[in-house]
């Protein structure tokens, strides 16, 4: 029995931005998770990450066929569900054989639909998928029963769609074992805006899942039942020595909500340095959970980029978003982060909520130019499938399902009282070069450099790159 896994590509239709962002800047740990458990269990398996390697489809599909896979995983989001599934029939019509499964956010919000529409894909995985490929792979050696593995959607012999109750969220991450980088044979570079700032050897940890926040933006509180689970320090600072043992230099934590347990990240953090782990490292952070104190070990311990979702400057649309935060808690925290020593702190904003005014746009534009941010980034809001968001404007009559489960929608595309796309598009463009070309801030990031090993770094790796930063910068909405 062999199983191969797809990381795939983006899918054609996306416009360029949209095609940069979701090339993969870190390895996809949630099948090198599944490969690995499985190679534990004595599974032959490989892993194929689509847009790192630069493939297309055709070279992907001969891949495929190299690798004569008895089951073929593919891990899908909205970007990359319709690649996945034009791989997929392309496989299907060399080898009828093979046992096409689904997984991620993409199949599990839309595990019925995708079964429906497309006929070559065998089975769905729903939310975390290490006990469901373990199961898979008993049923496929005649060990168990389908109908017994929990979190699948499969078809029956009768071409109905049946869904098995839902997988039981894995509590002990420390049972977990280390996923296998070196099942992928590529170098990842971590991207701001087509430069990059991850110069050295470079990885993603994961150091817990889940995430307790409400956001009706964001998928993962359904994905993950809202519960929150850490792995213990212990074994984090493990996974650490073993990546520095294999070379490893800088690496991020790719945790929905890293800084929830602030005493956690302190003692984290406390023991990398007296532990001599040397990382330049990256992480999220809430503006509602970052004390000075936290900050300034993060800071000690080798971060060096600091992401906070900001979103708004306007209180009634944080309110709407669920977002329980206020705009002072991010001044705070952005000024802390600065205080601390953080050499590059992110500001994501989202723009175009279902009633949000022009004069709301433009504070919070605002906003990320008068907080000590290095760089904003502004997206216009989507709703996806899994998003309290979603749910409520198809209830409101506003979505169409049927058109926009695989795609997603854009607020202003579909909400007759949202700012224009074209307009809020503008806004965005005038505002971002406004942020990045005033004299203050030009001087303050050329002494920041002046004064900071990591940046001046990135600043001379990427001068070979000038020309691919200045497309990214046109291209930035």
């Amino acid at each position: 029995m062999k199983w191969s896994f797809v990381n795939p590509g983006p899918n054609e239709d996306l416009s360029e931005r949209e095609k940069k962002l979701s090339i993969a800047a870190f390895p996809p740990l949630g099948i090198l998770y599944l490969a690995t458990i499985l190679r534990e269990k004595g599974v032959e398996v490989s892993v194929m990450d689509q847009p790192a390697k630069g493939l297309t489809n055709e070279e992907v599909v001969k891949w495929v066929e190299k690798e004569e896979p008895d089951v073929l995983g593919f891990s899908t989001f909205a970007s990359s569900g319709r690649t996945a599934a034009m791989i997929s029939r392309k496989v299907k019509e060399k080898n009828q054989n093979v046992t096409i499964v689904f997984g991620g956010y993409y199949a599990t919000f839309n595990a019925d639909r995708v079964l429906r529409k497309y006929p070559y894909v065998d089975i769905i995985v729903r939310g975390e998928g290490e006990a469901a490929v373990v199961g898979l792979d008993d049923w496929l050696r005649g060990k168990s029963r389908l109908k017994d593995v929990r979190g699948l959607t499969f078809r029956s012999r009768d071409d109905a769609i049946v869904s098995t109750p839902d997988s039981l969220l894995i509590r002990d991450l420390d049972s977990l074992p280390f996923p296998d980088r070196s099942l992928l044979d590529v170098e990842y570079h971590s991207m701001i805006g087509g430069a990059e700032i991850a110069t050295k050897k470079f990885t993603s940890i994961v150091s817990s899942r889940g995430c307790v926040h409400r956001c009706r933006f964001c998928s993962c509180q359904k994905f993950a039942r809202n519960v929150w689970r850490p792995r213990s320090v212990e074994n984090t600072l493990n996974e650490l020595h073993y990546l520095a043992s294999e070379g490893y230099e800088q690496f991020i934590f790719v945790d929905d909500c890293f800084t929830l347990n602030r005493t956690r990240v302190i003692e984290l953090c406390r023991r990398m340095r007296k532990e001599r782990l040397n990382f330049e490292w990256f992480c999220e952070g809430r503006v509602d959970n970052c004390s000075i104190e936290m900050l300034q070990e993060v800071a000690k311990a080798g971060c060096k980029v600091m992401y906070f979702g900001i979103e708004s400057a306007n209180q009634r649309i944080l309110d709407y978003y669920q977002k329980d935060i206020t705009p002072e808690q991010s001044r705070r925290a952005v000024a802390s982060a600065r205080k601390a020593g953080i050499d590059i702190i992110i500001g994501s904003f989202v723009l175009g909520g279902p009633d949000e005014t022009r004069e709301e746009i433009q504070n919070t534009l605002r906003l990320a130019k008068q907080i000590s941010i290095d760089l904003p980034q502004i997206n216009v809001l989507g709703a996806y499938p899994g998003m309290d968001l979603w749910d409520e404007l198809e209830m409101r009559g506003l979505l169409n399902v049927d058109e926009f489960w695989e795609t997603g929608a854009l607020i202003p595309e579909i909400c007759p009282d949202a700012v224009p796309l074209p307009e809020i598009k503008w806004m965005i463009h005038s505002a971002f070069y406004d942020f990045v070309l005033r004299p203050k801030f030009i001087l303050l990031q050329m002494a920041r450099a002046f004064y900071s090993q990591y940046r001046m770094g990135i600043l001379v790796n990427n001068l070979p790159r000038i020309n691919s930063i200045r497309e990214s910068v046109r291209n930035i909405v």
